[in-house]
């Protein structure tokens, strides 16, 4: 079973958290934090840095280390690591189709990419 490690963006605004659903691929529709893969050489934050500006537009600033997820999907090990971020600007959705600004109440209103839940179960606690 192939491996793949990630970074994801908890982007925080006040108390709301940005949701990203995919616009492509085998969880297409589902929600999401944004980010991508990690480059050869790349550090996990320039990576993040990086695909945020890649799928969003954007340009942000990582806050803290949150947690990091390992999650096996049917097809693939997924490592996840995961950072509160704040935006810089405002963002263009490139990859994604939708995106939304959830607070806590609202975090299980979408359709979350499984690993991702792990995610929302630490905010439920952090925020």
């Amino acid at each position: 079973m192939k491996s793949i490690e990630v970074v994801a963006a908890i982007i925080k605004k006040e108390n709301k958290i940005l949701a990203t659903k995919r616009g492509y691929g085998e969880f297409i529709n589902m929600w999401e934090f944004p980010g991508g893969k990690i480059e050869s050489g790349e550090t996990n934050e320039a990576a993040l840095i990086r695909e945020i500006k890649e799928e969003l537009d954007a340009d942000i600033k990582i806050d803290e280390f949150a947690l990091t997820v390992e999650y096996t999907y049917p097809t693939f090990h997924l490592t996840m690591h995961c950072y509160i971020c704040s935006l810089k600007d405002s963002i263009t959705l490139l990859e994604h189709n939708d995106a939304k600004w959830l607070e806590k109440n609202e975090f299980n209103t979408v359709n979350w990419l499984p690993a991702d839940i792990e995610v929302i179960d630490f905010l439920k606690n952090y925020l």
